[in-house]
């Protein structure tokens, strides 16, 4: 299964970046750098990339930026819901891409444009996202798609995981559980 690793401000501080990127390395295989409130986005990027790589992450990600991702040679882009355009953009730049899908019509979209894997959000109780979709929601969606899904949202103990895994997830990421 999946282990992928969301970071933000709260989990990610620049003036520890190698003890942070060591503690994400040991619970996580895939890691993407997602900060929407710095204005040195790509400095930042540039260094954790640059950390990152010092370790055998499955994949190194930036959020949004897929033309940073691709001039920083990150392995690939998470997109936003919003982002849908850019899919084949980032895909022409051979970079392997993750968008974030909330319905069954979003995941599909994903998939005929491309899009490696989809997020699918909230499963669970989570701040300021809504209602969640719950267990159920992701394994009707898993039968419908078959790109990989990776469950989001409110995953914060090995049985919140092991929930996903049952229900079909092909992963889970999550920003507090690797905190």
């Amino acid at each position: 299964m999946i282990t992928y690793a969301i970071t933000d401000p709260s989990t990610l501080n620049f003036q520890t970046l190698d003890t942070d990127i060591k503690r994400f390395f040991n619970k996580a295989g895939m890691i993407v750098y997602r900060d929407k409130s710095t204005d040195v986005y790509a400095k930042n990027a540039r260094s954790f990339i640059e950390e990152a790589k010092k370790h055998s992450f499955q994949k190194i990600l930036l959020h949004t930026d897929y033309e940073l991702a691709h001039k920083l040679k990150a392995d690939g882009v998470h997109l936003k819901s919003t982002q849908f355009n850019d899919i084949e953009k980032a895909k022409a730049l051979n970079l392997f891409v993750i968008i974030s899908t909330h319905s069954v019509e979003e995941a599909k979209e994903a998939e005929a444009l491309g899009a490696n894997m989809v997020t699918f959000s909230p499963i669970f109780t989570t701040p300021n996202k809504g209602e969640p979709k719950g267990v159920e929601a992701l394994k009707e969606l898993v039968s419908m798609v078959s790109i990989p899904i990776i469950a989001l949202g409110g995953i914060l103990t090995d049985e919140h995981i092991a929930l996903c895994k049952e229900n079909g997830a092909f992963g889970f990421a999550s920003i507090r559980y690797f905190a």
